[in-house]
């Protein structure tokens, strides 16, 4: 056991594994940012479990110092569940991808999150199926040629931002793989929330859909194809910090700030505890490389709501029950509908 006293620092959430992934994976940025907050948010290797399915990123649990389960594909989110119902001391963490969760888990993961299980997903999405040499997921743009798609992708993508917002989702966010900071400091506001908590990651997949996200990364474009949501704070973005956003009825616009017509009072503040604008936030969903007339696509935080979580209301059903005294097995077994016939 670990002294209370003894500060841990994310070293020492670092297994003896070296991590398998290829040179160029987003996911190696995650795992480093995922030990520090662990370490920042003062916990402790013996409290934190990781759970995973199938996929690249299903293999972080070998590379974390904690409790660790290596779970079958798109179970994670169930194996999850039942762990920290079990379990509630333990800080429970989902490391999960968009074909893991969202296809084969798809049912998994919809359930979990408007039971608002105390848990963390982080949902690695990098549009492929990687592990698996290529195929497209629920995830990958329409076009995308692929092994399972040669003739280009006809499904249209899966928007995870959306989606976890209409299963009723408790706090809902989306960060880059090359912002540490930020995301490091998401991670922790996930794992200060009660509930489920849903961090969706844009990762590179550097060997079968490399750049699949270049156009919010790289440092040229990011600033005009990127809006960092900001608590309290108007939707601005740009190079110049010279673009915002305005709410034309339920319409998002842009605007050009330095217009004189334009005033920085009517621009959209950011508020994490409106359900309805996270909702139109989750449909900036563009594409400036395919689309001439586009929103900048959001990263952070979108929502948090307080509401109870599926564990406390399920203790305080058992002891509800319990507060009658003690029953029989016979008792069980009838229960209150059934009769005996003479």
């Amino acid at each position: 056991m670990t002294d209370t006293l003894t500060q841990l620092t994310a070293k020492d959430f670092t297994s003896s594994q070296e991590p398998k992934w290829c040179p160029g994976c987003g996911d190696h940025a995650a795992l480093q940012q995922l030990k520090n907050a662990m370490a920042d948010l003062g916990l402790k290797t013996e409290e934190v479990v990781f759970v995973s399915g199938i996929g690249c990123s299903s293999r972080l649990p070998y590379y974390v110092a904690t409790y660790g389960v290596h779970g079958i594909h798109g179970r994670a989110m169930a194996m999850g569940s039942g762990l920290k119902t079990a379990c509630p001391n333990l800080s429970v963490w989902i490391a999960t991808g968009d074909g893991d969760a969202l296809s084969i888990g798809g049912n998994h993961y919809i359930h979990t999150v408007r039971r608002n299980i105390d848990m963390n997903v982080i949902l690695f999405n990098n549009e492929i199926y990687g592990l698996t040499k290529g195929q497209y997921s629920p995830t990958s743009k329409v076009g995308l040629k692929t092994v399972t798609s040669p003739e280009g992708v006809v499904d249209y993508p899966m928007n995870t931002v959306a989606l976890t917002l209409g299963s009723g989702g408790t706090f809902v966010a989306r960060v880059l793989d090359r912002d540490g900071k930020f995301m490091r400091n998401v991670f922790k506001r996930a794992a200060e929330h009660r509930g489920t908590s849903v961090v969706e990651i844009y990762q590179n997949c550097p060997i079968y859909n490399d750049g699949a996200f270049a156009v919010f990364s790289d440092k040229e474009r990011r600033a005009d194809t990127t809006l960092y949501l900001e608590q309290g704070k108007p939707l601005v973005f740009g190079k110049n910090k010279d673009k915002g956003i305005r709410l034309d009825g339920f319409t998002p616009v842009v605007v050009d700030i330095n217009d004189a017509s334009v005033s920085k009072d009517d621009l959209w503040v950011h508020d994490e505890k409106d359900l309805l604008k996270a909702n139109i936030l989750a449909r900036f969903y563009d594409d400036p490389d395919v689309s001439e007339k586009y929103l900048p696509r959001p990263i952070g935080i979108f929502y948090v709501e307080d509401r109870f979580t599926y564990e406390d209301a399920l203790d305080e059903q058992i002891a509800q029950a319990q507060s009658g005294g003690e029953g029989t097995l016979e008792e069980l077994l009838a229960g209150p509908s059934t009769w005996t016939v003479k």
